[in-house]
């Protein structure tokens, strides 16, 4: 009877055992990263008897905990992924609504600026409408200065993120330390039985340390594992926590580098925070903002370079010749805030970079390392920071300056020390949308009319005509000096006729005494014509000597002693000459090379935001699906199945009271024992 009692104990104990199994698994079953727990039985080691072996009952050999290791790193590397899209496309959305909007875009102020302007020529004269240039120009400006300060608000919103996700990933490093010692300490681990609830807590933190970064899991002794970086960087070794922080960058101090402190040394990760929250919005910074930030400025460096070129080859309503319409784009500030010094550079940190915009047609977008080696860094090399290769090398001349030349822009290296590892971070464009501003105060400064003039003589036998002219450049292009011809003002110097000696021949001359015209120094004759097309009759090249900043053509049949005037354009307030050509830029081929106008290169842009941003979008959705995939394995593994669970609850307590029965009988059949021997 003993022994029956003992049995049917072994089964109650038991089978307690596995209804408080089953009811924690119920109560758990909303409980995030919990797993499935089951009760295995064995059954206890039988007594020997003459009859043969009597079982003794059963026993729990373990309470286990159901969970898969290969599942656990899947749905950790597909949380990894998903919320690396998810970041990047949320990011990416913000910025593409930002450039694509009506209200907030460049589309509508670049329309109604040169709308604007072509209104003006129109009537040249008046002042309300040149009055509306200048506040539709002011919109303009103010729509770069918006766009990019929206862009830095945007930057600064993602530093922000990552410095609060790099805490969270902090506080995780330690929960999952904490959780390490908590599981080698666990009494009867040496003995397989592990720390169900520990072991869930510590695979949540991992899964919730994989949304903001991708990591390594590597099992340890003791029940411990490590956690580490994708290139091996530990985060967690045992029970000890390394620590993420973030900084300003030694390039630019509005981004942010990442370092991890471990043992009381400290490397800079950057380049390991990949995947995860973190991942996706360092990967937004990279192929998002920053491309966007530097296409914005160089948007603007060829729209105020290109306006500003044929405002000042305007003349305006005083018959001045035109200034400066926007920003001077290679001002001395401008050309030094290209550049910013490395925060890591060695003394004496004395050393003078900057950059001059030579072509804004040529220019494309993006950033430069300018990086110095060699001994006393004595040889340089220009880095492209989006393909990493080397564009330029070659060594510093002695004594300075040096130029590098580039396609659209010069880094002129000025002056100052340099040392070995010594770097400039070159960004030609990318303050070009912060510096643009108008310059033009007053209606009557805008330079709608052209400064020259042409007219045939009234005695002239033949039938050519000339045209009223163009103007190429009030400087000479090579020198940037001033040409003669414009440096008194509202006159021409000198004035010039040109004289047919023959039907195809002419001279150009002095005409400063009209009565007298005298040969140019030096002189210009014996000019061959051609009937029946259009003559120009100076050169366009600036090293020619016959090169005047101007261009005039005569077609037609000239006939000897034929001449043909040209004077500055005194009294030209009505003419609108200039006033077509800046309205004309509008549709102008002026970027990338004559093959691209301001308004498809913005459009460029969005276009390029808008691709980026759909492809992040189909992404996220595989992603998800993956995750979602992944998520629904684990459960269907660890998961609690109610339905499931109700069923083991009734089979189990039909087990515990049958045991219970069995150790009734055993009390009866001792109680009958006893009355047999009263």
């Amino acid at each position: 009877m003993a022994g029956l009692i003992g049995i049917g104990l072994t089964g109650i104990l038991s089978h307690q055992a596995a209804l408080n199994t089953t009811g924690n698994n119920i109560t758990n079953a909303n409980t995030p990263g919990y797993s499935r727990q089951e009760v295995i039985f064995e059954t206890q080691p039988g007594r020997a008897t003459g009859a043969g072996n009597v079982g003794s009952g059963v026993n729990v050999t373990d309470i286990r905990r159901i969970a898969d290791a290969f599942i656990s790193e899947q749905l950790r590397g597909d949380s990894s992924l998903f919320n690396e899209q998810d970041t990047l496309n949320k990011e990416l959305s913000r910025l593409d609504n930002l450039l694509g909007g009506e209200s907030t875009g460049l589309n509508n102020a670049l329309n109604n600026f040169f709308a604007s302007i072509q209104s003006a020529a129109e009537d040249p004269a008046a002042l309300p409408q040149r009055q509306l240039v200048l506040s539709e120009a002011q919109g303009l400006v103010n729509r770069f200065q918006a766009l990019n300060s929206s862009f830095i608000q945007q930057q600064q919103s993602v530093n922000s993120q990552m410095k609060a996700s790099t805490s969270d990933a902090n506080a995780l490093l330690v929960s999952i330390a904490e959780l390490n010692l908590a599981i080698s300490e666990t009494p009867g681990l040496a003995q397989g039985n592990e720390p169900n609830a520990l072991l869930d807590k510590r695979d949540e933190k991992l899964r919730e340390l994989s949304e903001l970064m991708k990591i390594r899991v590597v099992p340890a002794e003791g029940g411990q594992i490590n956690v580490q970086m994708t290139n091996g960087q530990a985060l967690v070794v045992g029970n000890q926590a390394s620590t993420l922080s973030t900084e300003a960058s030694d390039e630019d101090s509005s981004t942010l580098k990442f370092t991890l402190t471990s043992g009381g040394r400290a490397r800079d990760v950057t380049e390991q925070i990949v995947g995860g929250k973190l991942g996706g919005l360092r990967q937004f910074m990279s192929e998002g903002l920053e491309p966007a930030f530097d296409e914005l400025g160089r948007i603007a460096l060829a729209l105020s370079d290109q306006i500003n070129h044929q405002h000042q080859i305007g003349m305006d309503l005083e018959g001045d010749l035109g200034g400066l319409f926007f920003t001077d784009i290679n001002s001395r500030s401008a050309q030094l805030n290209r550049v910013s010094p490395n925060a890591d550079n060695q003394p004496p940190r004395n050393g003078v970079v900057a950059v001059e915009i030579s072509d804004s047609k040529a220019l494309t977008a993006g950033a430069y390392t300018l990086q110095f080696t060699g001994n006393n860094g004595a040889n340089f090399e220009l880095i492209d920071r989006a393909s990493g290769e080397v564009v330029r090398q070659g060594a510093l001349p002695t004594p300075l300056p040096a130029d590098i030349s580039m396609p659209g822009f010069n880094v002129r290296i000025e002056s100052g020390a340099f040392e070995q590892g010594d770097s400039f971070l070159v960004r030609p464009t990318r303050s070009a949308a912060t510096d643009i501003a108008l310059i033009v105060e007053r209606e009557e400064e805008l330079a709608f009319a052209s400064p020259i003039k042409a007219e045939a003589g009234s005695g002239n036998a033949g039938n050519g005509v000339v045209s009223q002219g163009t103007m190429l450049d009030i400087r000479n292009p090579l020198t940037n000096v001033p040409l003669s011809g414009f440096t008194t003002r509202g006159e021409l110097s000198p004035p010039l006729i040109v004289r047919f000696t023959s039907a195809t021949e002419y001279a150009i001359l002095d005409a400063s005494d009209s009565t007298n015209p005298q040969p140019l120094d030096p002189p210009v004759t014996g000019q061959t014509f051609q009937n029946g097309i259009s003559n120009k009759l100076f050169s366009e090249d600036p090293q020619d000597a016959n090169y005047r900043g101007f261009q005039f053509v005569i077609s037609g049949n000239p006939q000897a002693n034929d001449v043909f005037r040209i004077n500055y354009n005194t009294d030209g307030i009505s003419d609108n000459r200039n006033a077509q050509f800046l309205g004309g830029l509008a549709t102008a081929n002026t970027m990338n090379g004559g093959n691209q106008s301001f308004t498809e290169a913005y459009g460029g842009l969005v276009g390029q935001v808008g691709v980026t941003t759909r492809q992040a979008q189909l992404d996220v959705d595989a992603g998800q699906a993956l995750l979602e995939q992944t998520t629904n394995q684990r459960e269907s593994m660890s998961g609690v199945n109610l339905d499931e669970e109700a069923g083991r609850l009734i089979q189990y307590q039909a087990a515990y009271n049958a045991s219970a029965q069995v150790m009734s009988v055993a009390q009866d059949l001792f109680d009958t024992l006893l009355n047999t021997f009263r």
